[in-house]
């Protein structure tokens, strides 16, 4: 793939290889990271990847997203299209439910970028016409009152900057930020109306993400261009409002226009279960993670630990791994058929002989030991981002275990096989909790 952004030795930007090199073990110790790429002075300093991912295949971005949809509103205001402090009612007429409330009435796009709209907690169920749904629900407190974390909110932004621009985000942001970036135009998943998700859904690639990032720390100047408004990157990088204490890590340190403020200076746009850009002014620095992790603070502390205090220091040198790996399932191949048929659930047949695993009417590839890609969709789970899986399994014991990681997500599916033919499946990371089906099976015709 083209790369966006010059490549350098580590020594000569002031960063000690042997320091990446600790932080690469570091994120390895962690688990689950797919890829890392650090950037100072405007050069990448370290880019690695944990097989079976690929760092030039578009990866989930989940709520960095977000960031994204902020550059959008701030182009968006820059060009006359609505002001900061217009009301929602003003600008989604169409979307406002029958009976208005003072509160939903004094919401300004404001409170939306801040995450301030008065709203006690999330709707549930989005339905059909995720704006309607945002706007129907109750607004508890006066906007600009209380923090809450709102991906509807995110959402109603896409709405306004499609309403007014006549383009959805990801187009509108086409010609102004992706294509002089250099990112390919992206896949961003749509609302049932046919409106960018804004606050979730975009696919890119590691490096589209880092050069991002780079735009952010030099406040969006690119070659010689202004792309976006630097009082717009600073005014949405800094804290807007208080969103918890101190203690609370980095996840208290204040919140902007769909970015979170850090400690040490810092900030960052960060999505679930692991994707980061991180943005480092005083250090003139960037970081860029992706991955599927449990503990979303674990990187941030690894960064903490490791990069930051070795920014212009000298230390030995130190051969850095570009390519890693996430273990695969171990065990060992039978070649004895094993064939079990299920009444419901997303399975309904799965069979084994030796290397083959048969799911449904796919067959995929499945050693222990080592990952082999394929195909594969599992029955009402989200497929937002695809089939393509990399898959390892065997047998322990009288036991079937396989791992399906989705490639361009952040989630892993664990096929579970007792001997008596009870399958369960789980996953690693996922908004509502691990266990996702299980069943036992009915008697082969």
């Amino acid at each position: 793939m083209t790369e966006l952004l010059p490549r350098s030795r580590p020594e000569d930007q002031g960063v000690p290889s042997a320091a990446l090199a600790r932080l690469v073990t570091a994120l390895d110790e962690i688990q689950h990271v797919h890829t890392a790429t650090v950037i100072r002075h405007g050069h990448v300093v370290l880019e690695a990847t944990w097989e079976p991912y690929d760092r030039d295949a578009p990866h989930a971005m989940y709520s960095v997203s977000k960031s994204f949809t902020s550059m959008a509103v701030g182009l968006a205001i820059d060009e006359g299209l609505f002001a900061l402090d217009d009301r929602v009612a003003e600008l989604l007429p169409d979307l406002m439910p029958a009976e208005s409330s003072l509160h939903l009435d004094a919401m300004r796009v404001r409170h939306l970028l801040t995450m301030s709209t008065g709203h006690d907690a999330e709707p549930q169920d989005w339905g059909e016409d995720w704006g309607r749904t945002a706007l129907a629900a109750p607004i508890v407190h006066e906007p600009g009152s209380h923090w809450l974390y709102n991906t509807p909110a995110t959402y109603l932004l896409s709405e306004i900057v499609q309403h007014r621009s006549g383009m959805r985000v990801r187009d509108f942001l086409e010609p102004r930020l992706f294509a002089p970036l250099g990112i390919d135009t992206p896949w961003w998943l749509q609302s049932p109306t046919g409106v960018d998700a804004g606050g979730f859904g975009l696919m890119l690639r590691a490096e589209e993400l880092a050069v991002f990032g780079q735009l952010l720390l030099q406040r969006g100047e690119w070659q010689g261009r202004s792309l976006v408004p630097a009082s717009w990157i600073d005014t949405a990088t800094s804290a807007q409002i208080a969103n918890g204490t101190g203690n609370a890590g980095d996840w208290g340190q204040g919140y902007g226009f769909q970015f979170w403020r850090c400690r040490h200076g810092a900030y960052r746009g960060d999505g679930a279960f692991g994707q980061y850009v991180v943005v480092m002014p005083e250090q003139d620095a960037v970081v860029v993670i992706t991955g599927g992790l449990p503990d979303m603070q674990a990187p941030l502390r690894v960064l903490w630990r490791e990069l930051l205090p070795a920014f212009d220091t000298t230390g030995p040198s130190a051969p850095l791994p570009a390519l890693l790996g996430i273990a695969p399932v171990g065990g060992v191949r039978h070649e004895a058929v094993v064939e079990h048929r299920y009444a419901d659930g997303p399975i309904r047949l799965l069979r084994i002989e030796g290397e083959r695993l048969r799911i449904n009417d796919g067959e995929l590839r499945c050693a222990p030991d080592s990952w082999t890609t394929g195909e594969f969709s599992l029955e009402g789970e989200r497929d937002w981002y695809g089939d393509l899986v990399a898959v390892s399994g065997g047998w322990r014991g009288d036991d079937f275990v396989a791992d399906l990681r989705v490639l361009h997500d952040a989630m892993t599916f664990r096929l579970t096989l007792a001997p008596t033919g009870a399958l369960a499946i789980t996953r690693d990371v996922g908004f509502d909790g691990s266990d996702v089906w299980s069943g036992v099976p009915i008697p082969n015709p």
